[in-house]
This record gives C-alpha cells, structure tokens and sequence, in this order.
C-alpha cells in the first residue's frame, strides 16, 4: 500500500524532505514587527541632525531684554542706571541692552527725573532724611547730578530744619529713660541721630539745643 503523507506535513520540492506548515495567523508567539506597518511616532529614532527637534530655536536677546526691564520695573521702580547693571548681570550684550533702555525712556518707561522726585519726597517723609543724605541715595542709584539738584530743590531750609526737629521731638518722646540722663549726653545721643539721617553739625546742635531748652522750660 501506498503511503499517503501525512496531512500535518508538506512535501518540499527542493529536498524531497517534509516540513512544517506555516504556523495559522492568529498563532500565539514572537512576530517580527514591520516598520513600514507602524505610525511614525512609534518609531523609536533620534532626531535628524539639522532638524527642529535637535536643535531649539535661540530666544531672541532683544525679547530678553525687554522681559527682563519689564519684570523689574513691574517689581519696583529703578533708575536707568539700576536696569543696566540688571542687564549685564544678565550678560545681555551691551548693544542690546542700550537699545533696549533707550526704547523704554523714549515711551517714559525709565524717567529717572520722575524717579528722583518721587524719591526726595518719599524719603523725606517717612524718614525725616536731610538734602544731603537723599543726595547720597540718588547718587547712588545712578541719577545724574543735575537730575538730583533738581530733585533736592524741592526741600526748602525750613522743610528740612522741622524734619530735624520732628525727628528729635518724637525721639525725646518715645525714650523716657533719656530725661534723667545729664544734658551733655543727651546732646549726644540726639546730634547723633540727626547725624545718621545726614544733617549738619551745625544743624543738629541748633535744633537739640532748643529741643532741651524748651523741655526744662516750666
């Protein structure tokens, strides 16, 4: 009797020999994953040299100055000089930063005379400070001198001389242990604190000795 093959198995042309079939499509196992069949964002690649994902756009330093003046004077008003040294510590280029400035004074952005007088007249309210001393401030914050003369004309001889007596008036009040204190000491302690807010020898003495002198009147 002839043998008939076995229906499991198939004849392979080439060999003579019998093989297995191919396995049915919904077969449990490893299958080889054609790329061509897989959208390409399940395609596991680096970027392509050259292409928007390697390489992101450089911000642009004009944008960077201008977020960086913006966000300071949002935060505080400052002098031109003031955002300056912002921007370097930034390591904004210099010609970037000075057109940058030079754009914010021409629409009042910066207005350093506007600055300085707000200051004098802040300052000299609520910390009884002298000419002098507010000179010192704005000088320091980079204002121009003629921009702080300016400024500092606001406060008369008088203005300043009854923020000195204010000032040690409200002292004498606020420190009760002061009164047993000898006269010379007194003195002291009072010229001294007028000092620190800038005033004159001449101008302390003046005002702590009538300051003394009308408080052991009967």
């Amino acid at each position: 009797m002839t043998r008939q093959p076995d229906q499991m198995t198939r004849h392979d042309g080439r060999t003579g020999r019998g093989r297995a079939p191919d396995p049915p499509d919904d077969a449990e196992g490893p299958r080889r994953l054609d790329p061509a069949a897989v959208p390409p964002t399940h395609i596991a690649a680096g970027p392509t040299p050259g292409s928007a994902a390697d390489e992101a756009p450089e911000p642009d330093p004009d944008s960077v100055a201008r977020t960086i003046l913006l966000r300071k004077l949002t935060a505080a008003p400052r002098t031109r000089a003031q955002l300056a040294d912002d921007l370097r510590r930034r390591e904004v280029p210099d010609d970037v930063a000075e057109r940058a400035l030079d754009g914010f004074v021409e629409v009042g952005l910066i207005d350093d005379a506007a600055f300085a007088r707000s200051w004098v007249t802040s300052r000299a309210s609520s910390r009884g400070l002298s000419r002098s001393a507010l000179r010192q401030e704005l000088r320091r914050r980079g204002v121009a001198d003629e921009t702080v003369a300016a400024a500092v004309e606001q406060i008369a001889d008088e203005d300043e001389m009854s923020a000195a007596r204010a000032l040690v008036h409200r002292r004498m009040r606020t420190s009760s242990a002061g009164a047993g204190l000898p006269a010379d000491v007194r003195m002291r302690r009072l010229s001294g604190l007028l000092a620190r807010k800038g005033y004159s020898s001449g101008v302390a003495l003046q005002v702590v000795r009538e300051a003394l002198a009308e408080e052991s009147r009967p």
